[in-house]
């Protein structure tokens, strides 16, 4: 793998609740590779929703320093925050986001409207072919009431990727979803990054994080644990033997 395409030095994220402070992050240092599937956990209140908000550049820490690429985000200015995380990272939320009475087609469109330095010479083929890659082809039309909650939740994933970001931010991406659509989700996740992109998904459910490469554990804004996962599972073949394509034997 390449040199660090996140890196996290010394981070402290300090709230006041009126007369007190509270410490959502407490020192935190971590580096993440290009091509890296880690996964966030913690229990509520361990600092992870925090640290995913700090590394979509959607909140600055108190102190330390975040470098992304090797550009020390502390140094950009908003507008110039706006293009880091409309042009490098997409993101993936529990809710799905999507606009009602608005087409797959169009929700996914809808980030190239806001990149101010590309112009795109075909935003729908490009949106087309987004959601192809999700395997939503055949529901370009469809409006999100018209989807199931898998089905939306790719068209989040499709609308993430349509900018060709490096890295995928995933907040609790399979909150919402059964276990078999959980796992559907999971394969997604584990195709998009054998094709090299980098993700980083947020969960408190200890299954979801089996799936990932690399898991980090947060308790009380410090790391508690930051491992690599040598065996994670394979939600396609788990998928199969939750749907009877195989045999558990098989597997």
């Amino acid at each position: 793998m390449s040199e660090a395409q996140i890196s996290l030095s010394h981070i402290c994220k300090v709230f006041s609740l009126g007369d007190v402070e509270v410490k959502a992050l407490d020192g935190l240092s971590l580096g993440i590779r290009q091509g890296e599937f880690v996964a966030i956990m913690g229990s509520s209140g361990s600092g992870k929703s925090t640290l995913m908000n700090i590394l979509g550049c959607l909140d600055t820490p108190t102190s330390g320093s975040y470098r992304f690429e090797s550009v020390p985000v502390e140094t950009l200015n908003r507008r110039q925050l706006a293009d880091l995380r409309n042009t490098k990272i997409g993101f993936v939320f529990q809710g799905f986001n999507l606009l009602a009475r608005t087409t797959a087609l169009e929700n996914v469109e809808l980030p190239l409207l806001y990149d101010r330095h590309r112009i795109v010479a075909n935003p729908q083929a490009r949106a087309i072919e987004a959601l192809q890659r999700v395997g939503l082809g055949d529901r370009l039309d469809h409006e999100p009431n018209q989807l199931s909650g898998g089905q939306q939740q790719r068209v989040a994933i499709a609308r993430a990727l349509v900018t060709n970001p490096p890295i995928i931010l995933a907040d609790e991406p399979t909150g919402n979803l059964d276990s078999r659509t959980t796992l559907d989700i999971l394969a997604l996740f584990q195709k998009l990054n054998r094709d090299g992109l980098t993700l980083v998904v947020v969960t408190h459910e200890t299954e979801v994080a089996k799936y990932a490469g690399r898991l980090i554990e947060l308790r009380d804004g410090v790391l508690l644990r930051d491992e690599i996962n040598r065996q994670p599972r394979d939600a396609q073949a788990d998928l199969a033997v939750l749907t009877g394509e195989v045999s558990d034997e098989a597997a």
